[in-house]
Order: structure tokens, then C-alpha cells, then sequence
């Protein structure tokens, strides 16, 4: 599993296989935690990448995805987790090795599954999500009393 930051979300990116042959062919795009159910993925797709289409959204998740990867952003090898899929996109053509996208959310299963470093650090990874959203709702609150305030 990849762990990375993405907009303020943590998100998980790992692979299963369809078949016997363990090709990775199904990418899981996931929300870390137990407050989303991967929609957020979806708005950035269109939001940022500026894509209309469910098929450009799926390849722009990927591509995230695929990044963070890449760039070793939070690897995980021996995290064990539990996926609530939302969303399957089965893609019109093969893309960074995947003929589905599968998003959603995942939740670790806890230290006996994981290495010390990997529990730790998902657990690190989601406790900033939390705050980075309760920071966001006072945010909002702040700026809703402002208007009140502006407004009298």
C-alpha cells in the first residue's frame, strides 16, 4: 500500500489481481479513514484536473496514484486493511497497468497486521486528516460568523 497526501486527503493506493496471474490489473484508490467514502477523489479529478468525463477522472486518479508510487511517497509493503468500495470503474482501455479503478475507503486493521513504522504511520497519516478537517469546519464556522457579523 502507498500512503500520500493529496489536497489535504489521505489516500491509499494499492492493487489486486483478477486473476491468478497477480498482474495488479485493479487499481484501489482509497480515502484513508472512517469519515469518507472516496467521493473527494472524484472532485479533485474534475475540480483540479479538469476532467468531465468518468473515464478521464478514473486515468487522472491514477495518475495520482501512480505518482506517489513512483516517488516512494509512503510505502507500505505489509499493511493489512479493509476496503469499502464506493465506486468500480472498469477503463475502455488499459492505463498504468489497470483495467479497473476501484475507489473508496480503508481502513488499517490495526498493529497486528503491520509492521511497528507502517502502523505508526498510517496512524499519524489519519490523525492529520482528522485535524486538517476540524480545522477546515472552524474555518467555515469563523467565516460564516464573519458574514453574520458583516452583515448586522
Amino acid at each position: 500500500m502507498t500512503v500520500f497526501l493529496l489536497e489535504g486527503l489521505t489516500v491509499a493506493y494499492t492493487t489486486q489481481s483478477s486473476d491468478q496471474r497477480c498482474l495488479g490489473d485493479i487499481g484501489l484508490v482509497t480515502i484513508a479513514g472512517e469519515l469518507s467514502e472516496g467521493e473527494e477523489l472524484w472532485h479533485l479529478a474534475s475540480d483540479l484536473g479538469g476532467r468531465s468525463n468518468t473515464q478521464e477522472q478514473a486515468r487522472w486518479i491514477l495518475t495520482q496514484a501512480s505518482r506517489a508510487r513512483m516517488v516512494k511517497s509512503g510505502d507500505h509493503p505489509n499493511a493489512t486493511w479493509t476496503a469499502h468500495i464506493r465506486r468500480r470503474v472498469a477503463l475502455d482501455a488499459l492505463f498504468a497497468n489497470h483495467k479497473v479503478l476501484l475507489t473508496g475507503r480503508i481502513k488499517p486493521m490495526g498493529p497486528e497486521g503491520m509492521s511497528p513504522r507502517t502502523s505508526t504511520a498510517l496512524s499519524l497519516a489519519m490523525r492529520a486528516a482528522q485535524l486538517r478537517s476540524s480545522a477546515s469546519d472552524v474555518n467555515v464556522e469563523l467565516r460564516r460568523h464573519q458574514e453574520d457579523a458583516h452583515t448586522l
